[in-house]
């Protein structure tokens, strides 16, 4: 999932506009871009301003990658998976996250978990999107009212990147095809006028599946001699699923459980919770949901 007016990594997607600055930085195993509008008479400050804010966001994000990541020997993360750390002895925030993987598993039916299917805890699938909610209340705080964050094709934003226009319009994620990353499904809107715009002042855009890291999810409850995928998991019904929320965390969770329980899992999301969700079938098929199939998302 690309943000159309940021320059996110990959070949999809042109290069930033003059009316923006953006700012990038490698962590968690992707690109992480942060884009402002420069604004008119754009000065030295406003580049500093956003030196400072990427810095901030990319200290955020290091911090977590050293305790989350089970690639990282020493990370705390490692040392619980090799059983020199139980999670009764280890931080609050490890302890916390695992307890709101463990409540999306019980919300999801058990389509997200935190355990891989030989019982290794992995948060990774949580951390990512926590990584970028907690940059956006620090981008707030250091008083940026529009900006858009994307982290690997997961994207929040706030505000629009155009704020002193007389039409404030919103940003435009484009979502990839999972068949072929040079071009785009289609782009939903995120920010002013937009659907959810009404719900939050900032709203996500979250991507999972095989386009953005391969096929790294475990199927639901399905195991067996000539399975495919990880661990001897089947594939799943989706090769991608794109999911729009109000926040990021349950943007990002909802696309994993949708793309590892498949064509049920997504049937409850769209019943129990308010987001849009456009999913793509490995023959290249499409399942929406109303909001990814109106105009303004096409």
């Amino acid at each position: 999932m690309q943000p159309i007016s940021d320059p996110a990594p990959g070949p999809v997607g042109p290069a930033v506009p003059p009316s923006l600055r953006a700012r990038t930085f490698v962590c968690m195993g992707t690109v992480v871009s942060l884009t402002v509008p420069a604004g008119p008479g754009a000065c030295s400050a406003d580049v500093d301003r956003l030196e400072a804010a990427t810095a901030v966001v990319e200290d955020q994000f290091e911090a977590l990658d050293a305790r989350f990541s089970l690639f990282k020997p020493n990370s705390e993360a490692s040392r619980v998976s090799r059983g020199e750390l139980s999670l009764m002895e280890a931080s609050p925030l490890m302890r916390d996250l695992y307890a709101d993987a463990v409540r999306w598993r019980r919300r999801t039916d058990g389509a997200f978990t935190p355990e891989r299917p030989d019982g290794l805890l992995d948060l990774s699938g949580l951390v990512k999107g926590y990584a970028i909610g907690e940059a956006g209340r620090s981008l707030v705080a250091l008083g940026l009212t529009d900006w858009c964050l994307n982290a690997g094709g997961d994207v929040l934003v706030s505000g629009s990147p155009a704020p002193s226009s007389g039409e404030r319009k919103p940003w435009l994620a484009g979502i990839v095809d999972p068949a072929d990353r040079r071009t785009l499904l289609g782009a939903y809107p995120l920010g002013p006028g937009a659907p959810r715009e009404v719900v939050s002042p900032q709203l996500a855009l979250a991507t999972s599946g095989s386009a953005e890291r391969g096929d790294h999810i475990w199927t639901v409850g399905v195991r067996g001699p000539g399975a495919q995928g990880p661990a001897g998991a089947r594939r799943p019904e989706f090769a991608q699923v794109s999911v729009a929320a109000s926040d990021i965390v349950t943007a990002d969770v909802l696309a994993t459980a949708i793309v590892a329980g498949g064509r049920s899992t997504l049937d409850a999301v769209a019943s129990r919770w308010d987001v849009d969700v456009l999913a793509v079938a490995h023959d290249g098929a499409l399942v929406a949901t109303p909001g990814f199939r109106a105009p303004s998302a096409a």
